[in-house]
């Protein structure tokens, strides 16, 4: 089976999409597929972690995204 056909969700929403709703809500006009690819291992990491060790971390679910692409939307 090639990775092509595995598709990972969290909740109701397919991972893909929630990173492609992520860019989208930030107005950015751009393809994030190399972006997303390049950083998948990072975002799957702390999508398995449960909310306390997210908390202990510093961060909640809705701000997995922001920290893992916060070098590129860094003001």
């Amino acid at each position: 089976m090639s990775a092509q056909n595995v598709q990972i969700a969290m909740g109701r929403t397919p991972l893909r999409q929630k990173i492609d709703m992520y860019f989208t809500n930030l107005g950015l006009g751009l393809n994030p597929y190399a972006l997303r690819r390049a950083r998948m291992r990072e975002i799957i990491s702390l999508e398995m972690k449960s909310d306390a060790q997210l908390a202990r971390m510093g961060l909640s679910r809705d701000e997995i995204l922001p920290h893992v692409f916060r070098d590129l939307l860094s003001a």
